[in-house]
């Protein structure tokens, strides 16, 4: 892991290192960069993904806690 580190800091720029310091900020940003490259997107748009994620979430768990409304979609099982 301090390999990766190691090359981390070396491929990012001296602002982003400072967070670095953190082992799960570390973390989050080799995952995020994994999926860039699995994708073949920009990190930008991996943010997006998991931002969109977050909100549907969010506004799934926010359905289920029994407002009374519909549920966004709904499935059958036969």
């Amino acid at each position: 892991m301090l390999i990766m580190a190691g090359v981390l800091g070396r491929l990012i720029g001296p602002q982003k290192k400072v967070m670095y310091r953190d082992p799960k900020a570390m973390e989050l940003e080799t995952a995020k960069e994994i999926l860039a490259e699995v994708f073949r997107v920009r990190l930008s748009e991996v943010d997006e993904m998991i931002q969109n994620r977050f909100e549907e979430v969010h506004h799934q768990e926010a359905y289920s806690e029994g407002d009374g409304l519909w549920p966004q979609e709904f499935w059958l099982d036969e």
